[in-house]
């Protein structure tokens, strides 16, 4: 499973879906959480400011599942 490595305390939710590819842009990311394929920690979230901590897990429907980590 990749991990997503945090630089503070929290990222949200879109930030953490642009980077790790699954979106190229902010609104992009958005958008996704919005239309309900992105999971976190295995149930459907549409939050996209949702603030994701290390341990929490993500991902959009049919793609690889990450995890925030602390770097």
């Amino acid at each position: 499973m990749p991990a997503l490595r945090l630089r503070g305390e929290h990222v949200t939710l879109a930030q953490a879906i642009k980077a790790a590819g699954f979106a190229e842009t902010g609104g992009h990311a958005k958008a996704l959480v919005r239309e309900g394929v992105v999971t976190v920690n295995g149930q459907v979230e549409t939050r996209p400011g949702r603030k994701l901590f290390s341990g929490d897990r993500f991902g959009v429907r049919g793609e690889t599942e990450w995890t925030v980590s602390h770097g």
